[in-house]
């Protein structure tokens, strides 16, 4: 079974737009989230639903999707009775952002209440994680230690997402200028916050020391 939380799927243009994993993406101020809800029906098939949102009327879009989770994900805390077993659902966000602090710190405290849900997050560009010391940067952390797993989109991601949630009308996904370059300096970027190296481990010692310039 196919459904779509939104039945209009995101224009080719508006896709582009917030998607594009530039370097410097000024003006885009919103975040779109394309999402795909799966739960194991049967020893060989899946229910499967998809949609996109975005933020509306202040809600940041991944607190937003937390609200429609009763609808997506029935039975995923039971169906009311004592002692019924809760069913376990396998969700994946591709997000035109990576989550802020906030929403990282919310995501986080529901995920460890909801263990039946598994939740993987793919994200086309890192939000405020530029700074060492950056709050984004541990609440990425904050994620990963909660079980979820992030990675950074890359040109099979788009495509399937062009595939998935784009009205294309036939015409076929064409990669921008540096897509790949991009993704991939993310990639190491995102590694690097969510395992800090040994030589990061040795420059923490030495500020602690006062060692460090």
């Amino acid at each position: 079974m196919i459904t779509k939380l939104d039945s209009v799927l995101l224009p080719r243009k508006k896709f582009i737009y917030h998607y594009k994993n530039m370097r410097w993406a000024r003006g885009r101020h919103e975040t779109y989230l394309c999402f795909v809800v799966k739960r194991r029906v049967g020893p060989d098939s899946l229910s499967f639903d998809f949609g996109h949102l975005r933020n509306r009327s202040g809600c940041h879009v991944e607190l937003l999707f937390l609200r429609y989770l009763g609808a997506l994900c029935p039975g995923l805390w039971g169906y009311g009775g004592t002692g019924e077993k809760r069913l376990s659902y396998s969700i994946t966000w591709f997000c035109s952002w990576s989550p802020c602090i906030n929403c990282s710190i919310s995501l986080s405290q529901f995920l460890s209440r909801t263990p039946n849900l598994r939740l993987r997050i793919f994200v086309s560009r890192l939000y405020f994680c530029d700074m060492e010391n950056s709050r984004e940067r541990d609440g990425l952390r904050m994620l990963k230690e909660a079980g979820v797993q992030i990675t950074v989109m890359s040109y099979k991601d788009f495509f399937y997402c062009w595939q998935t949630f784009v009205d294309r009308k036939q015409s076929n996904f064409k990669a921008w200028d540096e897509l790949h370059r991009n993704s991939v300096r993310l990639a190491r970027k995102l590694n690097r916050i969510l395992q800090p190296s040994e030589t990061e481990d040795l420059r923490d010692a030495f500020l602690l020391l006062g060692l460090y310039p």
